[in-house]
């Protein structure tokens, strides 16, 4: 049995690890364990059979049908990825950590869920989160009761280990609602402590996102233990990534000024909108394709509900980017519109569309911005609430320096609504604002406070004090006294007020040491490259002989430029040599008394060189100006063989290079001009574009107010010219009525009537005659002027003889008539002379009046006789009519 055992233990581990005995697999992971522990590094050759194999030895490990050999399993796959590194990790996750969660966490051993769960985090630390939590979601759908609530416990311990910024959320939070609708009581209690550990980290962020599919009572349950979590701090990362850990061991330790920063990082991470959590959402899809022509209707409650309905499709965590300029420009309409309610609805969408496009709203920040601040002047409390939200959410999806202008614009309005609806909108841009404005712009925005406090009215000139308050809290006091210069001294103490109490979340951190640091950081290196590349070469010019240069021609000593620094017998290897600037004798001779190592020139003091310029350089061993003490005489035997001082060359060499550096320095600084030049054109270029586009967009407008203006004038004009159409008809129609009656009059008329004929026929022709004398179009003023026929019930007896009794009125009205008109045109005289047959009539009725009438003409004679017996029957009918009803004469 022994023997078996030792011929186990010299097999390889990934054998043993597939052995059917669970001893020798057991015997194998804890083998495992020790061979990982002593590995050197994560290359080590120790884990690359357990690479290559892809988690399948793993997977076998954490699944062990034996729960003794299970938990050395899961206790050697925690080492392998401790000792492993990141492609341990990244190569086996996708077959390990699901049998982790299905047959580890559930395990009966409290060891081997530990290890599991420690497994499943050191999975998480090596790479990233996300991976691990989408091979864990799988295991929620488990038939087993015990496994979906290990799940959930492991998902728990990730965030809370983690955190919600370094792990998503998302996904998690959208199969919550399952969670809580299981039939198991242990996967709900898990489910629970899973959304207290999500509102720890995102508070009502998560909400949205599943809270509107949770039960009543289970929504109520959980605001009860939110109640209690409000209380407690905000949470902090407890376990960091390897990646994370390694960019802590690079950064600097920690200093005075380090401590804010970190807590303004630590509170970063707390800072989870719902925004970062939602998906994004295409809305403008469902926006009406009609939506223009509702905001163009006349009507109010139209218009109101079209932007009601805009708001219900806006009003969502994210949306998706895309065109939106037809909708934008809509809701700038609406600023303009006359009913508040219309206006207050419009400012709702457009503080819903800014807060759920964020960042790509501010291509339509120009479109909204102003008439939004021009509509500020309304003073109804809710319109002007809902406008500063707008501006608020506009401000959020852009920064302080895209509404700068258009702010500062409005502060010189002359409504005051709108200059203390502006200056309100500032305050809160700067109390929010988490980048420091720009040195312009303090100078911009301080002389727009300085101005507000010579105002007429209190609360302008308090909003500029707080307006500088809060600035100076961003700047800082002395960064602002130069702006505060001038003012009195109460001023200024109120500014100092505002200043104390302000809460802003921008704080400017001018950094002046970093930018002088370079060029000392710069210099340093260069001069340790001039002293470490000559070094050698004095080394190896050391032990030339001094006397070298009393066999030598005088010329021999004059410098000559080669290879400077470097001997005959070359540089010392391992070290590059300079390609010029050296000095040499004749014929490549080098010159042992110049190879001392020279020190930079910003290290070299110039009244040191001045006293060692007369001193000769033969006989000092090659030791140079930096090797001998300061002071001291030169070796008198020397002297007979002058040299040439050697400053001279090196000053020379040294001017050159000096030169040199000026120029390349004047290069750059050309180029850096040349780049601002460019930088500030382009700059310009932009600016311009930014306003031809605003100009673009305004033009645009314009043109389709006018469109639409026209479209209603060319609707109201077609309606106008319908009516006349139809008037039209209907006096055609009521012209051919009146032609066909006048037709039928003629022919009714066209017999002769006897003389003794006079009764009701001759009265009946009468009242026509009569009727057409005063009712035709020039006499029909004087008709009705005339007692006779005008008066009450002229021809109403007529009509009771003909056709019945009627009423005065009526008869009158009848004798008014078309018909009635056109039977006395008929009955009056012929038509056949082209003229009037009424003007006819009258000028007989005249003719006949005339007391000398013209001889041999009976026809005039004839008309006024007619004309007295209609007038006489006609009295005598009304007297009859007037008999019969009682009224007696006036």
């Amino acid at each position: 049995m022994a023997e078996a055992e030792e011929d186990f233990s010299a097999l390889p581990l990934p054998d043993r690890f597939q052995h059917k005995n669970w001893k020798v697999r057991k015997g194998g992971y804890e083998d495992a364990v020790k061979q990982f522990e002593v590995t050197p590094d994560e290359h080590d050759p120790a884990f690359k059979p357990f690479i290559q194999d892809s988690g399948s030895l793993w997977k076998g490990a954490a699944a062990d049908s034996n729960v003794a050999a299970q938990q050395d399993g899961v206790a050697a796959l925690c080492a392998f990825l401790k000792f492993g590194g990141r492609e341990c990790s990244t190569r086996t996750r996708g077959n390990v950590v699901s049998s982790l969660a299905e047959k580890g966490l559930s395990s009966t051993r409290a060891a081997t869920k530990a290890s599991s769960l420690e497994g499943i985090l050191l999975y998480v630390e090596l790479d990233t989160a996300g991976p691990v939590i989408e091979e864990l979601l799988p295991s929620l759908g488990n038939k087993q009761p015990k496994v979906v609530a290990a799940t959930l416990a492991a998902l728990t311990a990730i965030f809370h280990n983690f955190g919600c910024k370094t792990a998503d959320p998302k996904p998690v939070l959208k199969i919550l609602p399952k969670a809580f609708g299981h039939a198991d009581k242990n996967v709900r209690a898990e489910a629970t402590n899973l959304t207290l550990e999500f509102y720890r980290w995102l508070r009502d962020a998560m909400k949205p996102m599943f809270w509107g599919e949770l039960k009543p009572t289970q929504q109520t349950d959980l605001e009860a233990q939110f109640e209690k979590l409000k209380a407690e701090p905000a949470p902090k990362q407890e376990r960091f990534l390897r990646s994370q850990q390694a960019a802590m061991a690079r950064a600097p330790p920690p200093g005075a000024d380090a401590g804010p920063e970190e807590e303004e990082e630590e509170e970063e991470v707390v800072e989870v909108d719902v925004f970062d959590l939602a998906e994004p959402q295409d809305v403008l899809s469902k926006v009406s394709p009609d939506f223009s022509d509702q905001l163009a209707s006349s009507k109010w409650k139209e218009r109101k509900e079209a932007c009601e309905a805009l708001f219900k499709i806006l009003d969502v965590p994210r949306i998706k980017d895309g065109d939106y300029g037809e909708v934008t420009r809509g809701l700038a309409k609406c600023m303009k519109d006359a009913n508040v309610a219309v206006v207050t609805t419009a400012a709702n969408c457009i503080e819903v569309l800014a807060k759920g496009l964020r960042k790509p709203f501010g291509k339509y920040r120009s479109t909204i911005m102003g008439p939004v601040l021009e509509r500020l002047k309304e003073k109804k409390v809710a319109v002007s609430d809902a406008l500063g939200a707008a501006l608020d959410q506009v401000f959020m999806a852009t920064s302080l320096g895209d509404c700068l202008e258009e702010i500062l614009e409005c502060l010189k309005h002359k409504n005051p609504q709108v200059k203390e609806g502006t200056m309100k909108f500032l305050i809160r841009s700067l109390k929010t604002t988490r980048e420091a404005p720009a040195k312009p712009e303090v100078a911009s925005i301080a002389e727009a406070g300085k101005k507000l406090l010579s105002e007429s009215s209190e609360g302008l000139r308090s909003g500029g004090a707080e307006v500088l308050g809060t600035l100076m809290k961003i700047m800082g006091e002395r960064a602002m006294g130069p702006h505060l210069e001038g003012l009195d001294e109460i001023r200024k103490t109120k500014i100092k007020e505002f200043f104390d109490a302000a809460e802003v979340k921008a704080k400017d951190k001018p950094k002046p040491v970093p930018q002088a640091a370079p060029p000392k950081a710069a210099a340093a290196p260069a001069a340790a490259r001039k002293v470490v590349a000559k070094k050698p070469a004095a080394a190896k010019k050391a032990p030339a002989p001094p006397s070298i240069y009393a066999q030598q021609p005088q010329a021999a000593l004059e410098p000559q430029p080669t290879a400077r620094g470097v001997s005959k017998l070359g540089p010392k290897p391992g070290l590059k040599a300079p390609i010029k600037r050296t000095l040499a004798g004749p014929g490549g001779a080098p010159a042992p008394n110049l190879a001392s190592p020279r020190r930079p020139l910003s290290q070299a003091p110039a009244p040191m060189e001045e006293e060692v310029i007369p001193a000769p350089r033969i006989g000092l061993g090659g030791r140079g100006l930096a090797g001998r003490p300061l002071g001291k005489p030169a070796p008198a035997p020397r002297m007979d063989s002058p040299s040439p001082p050697p400053s001279s060359g090196f000053s020379a060499l040294e001017k050159a290079e000096l030169d040199e550096l000026r120029l390349d320095k004047d290069r750059l600084l050309r180029n850096c001009d040349d780049l601002r030049q460019e930088r500030s054109r382009l700059n310009s270029e932009v600016q311009e574009l930014r306003n031809q586009n605003a100009q673009l967009i305004e033009d645009h407008t314009r043109d389709m107010l006018s469109i639409k203006a026209k479209e209603t004038q060319l609707v109201r004009a077609r309606s106008e010219a319908e009516a006349a159409d139809a008037m039209c008809a209907q006096l055609r129609r009521e012209m051919e009525r009146l032609k066909r009656a006048l037709t039928a009059a003629e022919r009714a008329g066209s017999g002769p009537v006897s003389p003794g004929g006079m009764g009701e026929r001759s009265v009946s022709g009468g009242s026509d005659e009569a009727g057409i004398y005063r009712d035709t179009g020039m006499y029909g003023q004087e008709s009705r002027r005339t007692p006779g026929f005008g008066g009450r019930g002229g021809y109403g007896e007529e009509k009771e003889n003909g056709n019945g009794y009627e009423s005065p009125g009526a008869g009158m009205r009848k004798l008014r008539s078309p018909d009635l008109l056109s039977r006395g045109l008929s009955r009056t005289g012929s038509t056949s002379s082209g003229r009037s047959p009424a003007r006819e009539a009258y000028r007989g009725g005249r003719e006949a009046s005339n007391p000398s009438p013209a001889p041999g003409d009976g026809q005039p004679v004839e008309s006024w006789k007619r004309a007295a017996e209609v007038t006489s029957a006609l009295k005598a009918k009304i007297e009859q009519m007037k008999a019969r009803q009682g009224i007696s004469r006036p």
